[in-house]
């Protein structure tokens, strides 16, 4: 098995460290990392700056006929573009989490998004991120893993990654957030969240970021026989 062309899915919850694992597990396999979170958190952005209510599902379908999501790469790094424009900073705030949490639980938004994502993982050599990436988007790829921590543990991480960006929010604040996308996420009827029947379970509770990322490379040696 060429270890180039491995397809990691890499699903959890929100706050499970995910998108900085895949980073550094992408950058040290040479691996492309798509983080197809991002993508649904720039449908929910483009609702919210067109007014949309994100329990508005007619409203938000109507808007996919003029929405353009783009991914590029650019020095190995992933920038997700609405309209042509860069939205990398505006996505990361707790209502842009809500919405997303919110349009992916729609079956014409996921549809939307779906093609973009397979064929990027058609070329194999990557590491995708999300909700249901081992159970919808790349079933077949070689290394699933879901991995979690706890609500608080994974709250604490998303405080101090807002706190960094400059975003005025409380632990409490972020925690409800955590449970309710926890919830949002678990009980939608498209793709909910759950692990793959085939994914190794990852609880990262003491694990730094490093740690974490050494761990699924050590299942892609193991997987491919290499050392």
């Amino acid at each position: 098995m060429d270890i180039s062309k491995i397809r990691v899915a890499l699903d959890g919850p929100s706050g499970a460290g995910k998108s900085t694992v895949a980073k550094i597990l992408a950058e040290k396999m040479g691996y492309v990392y798509v983080d197809t979170g991002a993508l649904y958190r720039t449908v929910g952005l483009y609702a919210m700056e067109n007014g949309v209510a994100k329990d508005d599902e007619r409203g938000i379908i109507a808007l996919l006929e003029s929405i353009d999501v783009r991914l590029t790469y650019e020095n190995g790094e992933q920038h997700v573009l609405l309209c042509g424009c860069d939205v990398g900073g505006k996505i990361r705030t707790p209502e842009a989490s809500m919405y997303a949490s919110a349009v992916s639980k729609i079956p014409e938004v996921r549809a939307y998004l779906l093609d973009l994502q397979k064929k990027i993982a058609e070329k194999g050599g990557v590491v995708m991120d999300g909700r249901d990436i081992g159970t919808v988007i790349m079933p077949d790829a070689e290394i699933k893993v879901f991995m979690t921590a706890t609500p608080e543990e994974r709250a604490r991480r998303r405080l101090k990654e807002l706190i960094e960006k400059g975003e005025n929010v409380t632990f409490d604040e972020v925690l409800a957030d955590m449970i309710q996308r926890d919830k949002n996420d678990s009980e939608r009827a498209a793709a909910p969240l759950k692990p793959a029947d085939d994914a190794v379970m990852f609880i990262n509770d003491g694990y730094d970021a490093e740690g974490s990322a050494d761990y699924i490379i050590d299942l892609i040696r193991k997987k491919t026989n290499t050392q």
